[in-house]
């Protein structure tokens, strides 16, 4: 009696499969998107590859496991073999100028101080780093710069042959401020046109290199700042940082019409100091009221980027250039600080494919400019 053969397992059996897999942040299946790589079948031995828009995608696990279990139930499939991998995508259809080799600009705006702006900017930045991206911080506050505090930079960047300035590096970030360039006692005190100036040369004359993610810490308000940046570069998206209370949801309100005034996607709301949760018991207490952010972009029609807690940690991480994400990585500030990037970068990946459906290639850089 002869014994039963193995059924063989088929290229298009195995695509056929993997397209009942949805990515749900782009409603889409991952094989029109063109996510599925270096598919290879050897028996009953499947592997392939799944590239994501972003390292920092917040579903990546849950796809992964979604591809191993529905190719596994294939007949003839002894063995799957799922790797992960991300290429960051440029959002298409620049209004403006763009900066060579960084693929995304985004900014991080407040509509009043003391929100914490800063903060949730340095940690943004680390925590997009942390997934794996290549990371800018740019450090747009000129009159009150906190970045080279923050993140623990020091130094004075040096300038190239080209005459471009070079970042200083923090923690697997470069990192850009006015910090570098005055002392810690020299107040700036400058009138517009040159703070206009000096963005415009932190934005074309830093040599950034290749970049996935080039985050802007904006000062707050609707002032020159805001106005310089929209105007001298592209933004691929901005973040809104409020809390609780009314008058800061209020001022959110504000920053974010104008930004919509200067057609710059709103990537969304992330609530800072939203609650409180006791590191000895664990309950959670909302200090300044709770849920005005996610109402506030329930109203706007805006995305909710999430709630970060007060935590004590924070201020004097900061003060010492340790910055939460990267000194209590387990805390619960810092997991939702990474949850906060993880939508961020979801949110470009969502204009970015977007924009891709609209046009069949994306547009060219420009060269550099050189350092005045």
């Amino acid at each position: 009696m002869f014994g039963r053969s193995k059924k063989a397992v088929e290229e298009a059996a195995v695509l056929a499969v993997l397209k009942t897999v949805e990515d749900p942040d782009l409603h889409r299946d991952i094989v029109s998107l063109g996510f599925v790589k270096d598919l290879k079948i050897d028996g009953g031995s499947v592997s392939f590859k799944v590239e994501l828009t972003t390292p920092a995608c917040p579903v990546k696990e849950q796809l992964k496991a979604e591809c191993e279990r529905k190719v596994r139930e294939l007949p003839g499939v002894e063995d799957v073999v799922v790797e992960m991998t991300a290429q960051v995508r440029r959002m298409h259809e620049p209004t403006g100028p763009v900066l060579q080799g960084v693929k995304n600009i985004i900014a991080v705006a407040s509509g009043k101080g003391g929100v914490g702006k800063s903060t949730t900017a340095a940690n943004l930045a680390l925590g997009l780093r942390q997934s794996g991206a290549t990371v800018g911080l740019l450090d747009a506050d000129v009159y009150g710069p906190s970045m080279a505090l923050m993140m623990g930079a020091e130094g004075r960047p040096d300038v190239t042959a080209e005459r471009k300035l070079v970042p200083i590096m923090a923690h697997g970030v470069k990192v850009i401020s006015m910090g570098f360039l005055s002392g810690p006692n020299t107040p700036v005190i400058w009138r517009g046109p040159m703070v206009h100036g000096l963005l415009q040369q932190f934005l074309k004359d830093v040599e950034w290199g290749t970049l996935d993610y080039l985050v802007i810490d904006l000062p707050p308000g609707t002032g020159d700042a805001q106005l310089s940046i929209s105007q001298a570069i592209t933004l691929s998206g901005a973040v809104i940082v409020t809390t609780p209370q009314d008058v800061s949801l209020l001022d959110a309100r504000k920053g974010l019409l104008m930004f919509r005034q200067l057609r710059v996607p709103v990537l969304g709301i992330v609530e800072n100091m939203s609650y409180f949760v006791c590191p000895h018991c664990g309950e959670r207490t909302e200090i300044f009221r709770h849920g005005g952010g996610k109402k506030a972009s329930e109203e706007l029609g805006v995305p909710f980027l999430g709630e970060i807690p007060i935590d004590p940690a924070v201020t004097p991480g900061g003060d010492r250039g340790i910055p939460i994400v990267v000194e209590h990585p387990e805390s619960p500030a810092a997991k939702a600080f990474a949850a906060f990037a993880k939508q961020v970068a979801a949110q470009l990946s969502v204009l970015a494919e977007s924009a891709a459906a609209k046009l069949p290639h994306a547009p060219i850089m420009p060269g550099p400019i050189e350092w005045k």
